[in-house]
């Protein structure tokens, strides 16, 4: 599609998506994507876009301000923003951006994890491996191929997964870094599965007891703590925004029956799920 913005140039495409009920409840999904060359002088100002935009800066430079801070990003950064949030960008000069608005069950602590170590400007130890992955997902509605969610989804989490840690955290754990990331995308892709540390180890090809350490160091909690916030998250969107039952909520997110889902959602929650569905809709 062709943008009718003010000061977008006619050369830039965007593309439009809308997930299935699935990919919604369950995974990362693009909104939209696009590669947009701006004319000097373009500003957008939103005081809410629901999505979370992640931009790489291909060419010139851009302000950017959101509540409380101001910054500018150049050729070769990325920016994430939370479009739920007031935000503006744009520069007096032109410049060029590749772009994807995302969201999904998982999309606002991607973001909350990855700003508390970079900010909203985004370094990566080897910024070519997000930026092919954002080319990527680009390309595919770019050549109208066919778009399959689940691997959508896999590529937005490896995009994301590149900010996961911060420069300095990135220099110490070269090793062991992008294995880690590797386990947390499996995790997010299969939890609805019965996910075992000895099949989370094989993955990694590390001993249970080794990825138990390695996991633990790099991400402050365990894989079956990690495995059961993954779970927990998924169900509290389910009951905020779909009817159904909570038995089917239990089974669907991977807990193996429905009594099981209660106890650890209240030891985790500090309130059943009933409870929670209630007090999310008063």
């Amino acid at each position: 599609m062709r943008s009718q913005e003010a000061k977008v140039l006619p050369e830039s495409d965007y593309y439009v998506y809308a997930p299935s009920a699935l990919a919604a409840r369950l995974y990362l999904y693009p909104a939209s994507v696009g590669y947009f060359y701006y004319d000097a002088g373009y500003r957008i100002r939103r005081n809410r876009f629901d999505s979370f935009l992640i931009m790489f800066i291909a060419k010139g430079s851009c302000s950017v301000s959101i509540p409380g801070k101001s910054f500018t990003a150049r050729a070769g950064q990325f920016v994430l923003l939370d479009c739920y949030q007031p935000h503006s960008y744009g520069s007096a000069e032109p410049w060029d951006a590749l772009w994807l608005h995302f969201d999904g069950r998982l999309a606002r602590d991607y973001y909350e994890e990855i700003i508390s170590g970079h900010d909203n400007l985004l370094v990566a130890e080897n910024m070519e491996k997000p930026l092919a992955q954002l080319q990527k997902i680009y390309d595919v509605f770019r050549t109208s191929s066919k778009i399959l969610e689940g691997k959508l989804s896999g590529r937005i989490t490896k995009l994301l997964d590149n900010f996961l840690y911060s420069p300095d955290e990135n220099r110490g754990n070269k090793i062991y870094g992008s294995t880690m990331a590797d386990a947390i995308s499996y995790i997010n892709e299969h939890f609805q599965c019965d996910l075992s540390l000895e099949t989370l180890a094989a993955e990694a090809n590390m001993s249970p007891y080794h990825f138990t350490r390695v996991f633990t160091k790099e991400t402050g909690i365990t894989p079956h703590q990690y495995l059961i916030k993954t779970r927990l998250s998924a169900a509290k969107y389910l009951l905020k925004s779909t009817e159904t039952s909570v038995k089917n909520i239990a089974f669907s997110t991977g807990f193996h029956s429905e009594t099981s889902f209660c106890i650890t959602f209240k030891k985790w929650e500090n309130v059943t799920p009933s409870q929670y569905r209630r007090e999310t809709l008063e």
